[in-house]
């Protein structure tokens, strides 16, 4: 097999961080010798978060087996999502926001036309739909577990709790047409066709687009992790992916 040198966009301080935790880890369960030290566990795994590397390509230019790609890259995945925040944890940090910014995404998997509910008649394609929670620079404070595509922005967010706990503290929140009926906190724009809107409410729509906007930035800046243009995993792991991820994020930019 030929082997090229690649980059990855992400900085040393990326790589230090992760390698500081996996140190950490190799601590606490006593491992006393890997075929990789910390430093190239923690290049593997990013090289298959950002930038989707399979575990063949990774298992070739790092000179292991396939299976020992597949179990650095689920350790490092999983000491990254131990300490994800919670819901109520986010909310607690949104508290001294001004306000939030809710949206949710469809992340890509590869499933067929059979898996009836991962299919998301909105994106026309099967994917795994997580809500997020943002500040009002776009900052990423929360991402939920993995639901379904078929599910819908505000039967998902009302599953989370997401409305409730909002309300509870008090958080304003900002969110498309797609959170219509979320009630408590949570505003979106004025329905309707845009003749046919006073020019008030077109004037709301219109800021409040403004302030959207940067929630959907952050969502977009979330699938510059490549692996997260298609998932080819269980969808089970996908919800400990997107937290590994959330906790890389503030490390990343």
């Amino acid at each position: 097999m030929l082997v090229y040198p690649s980059g990855i966009d992400l900085s040393s301080s990326t790589l230090r961080f992760l390698a500081r935790h996996l140190r950490q880890r190799r601590r606490e369960i006593g491992s006393r010798w890997r075929r990789l030290a910390a430093g190239r566990q923690a290049l593997l795994t990013l090289a298959h978060l950002r930038c989707g590397d399979t575990y063949g390509r990774l298992a070739a230019a790092f000179n292991v087996g396939i299976a020992t790609v597949y179990r650095y890259i689920r350790e490092a995945v999983d000491v990254l999502a131990a300490p994800a925040p919670t819901l109520e944890q986010a909310v607690g940090t949104a508290a001294t926001k001004a306000f939030v910014i809710l949206d949710g995404t469809l992340l890509p998997i590869d499933r067929i036309a059979a898996d009836r509910p991962f299919y998301s008649g909105k994106h026309k394609k099967h994917g795994m739909n997580v809500q997020v929670i943002t500040d009002p620079f776009g900052r990423l404070l929360w991402a939920s577990a993995a639901l379904p595509g078929a599910v819908h922005d505000i039967k998902a967010a009302r599953l989370h709790g997401i409305p409730a706990a909002l309300a509870q503290a008090g958080v304003r929140c900002w969110a498309d047409k797609a959170y219509q009926g979320a009630g408590g906190t949570v505003r979106v724009p004025y329905r309707g066709r845009w003749d046919k809107l006073s020019e008030g409410q077109r004037a709301v729509n219109t800021s409040h687009a403004k302030i959207r906007a940067l929630g959907e930035q952050a969502t977009a800046t979330l699938k510059t992790w490549r692996l997260l243009r298609k998932l080819r995993c269980s969808t089970t792991r996908i919800t400990t992916i997107v937290k590994a991820i959330l906790a890389l994020h503030p490390a990343a930019h």
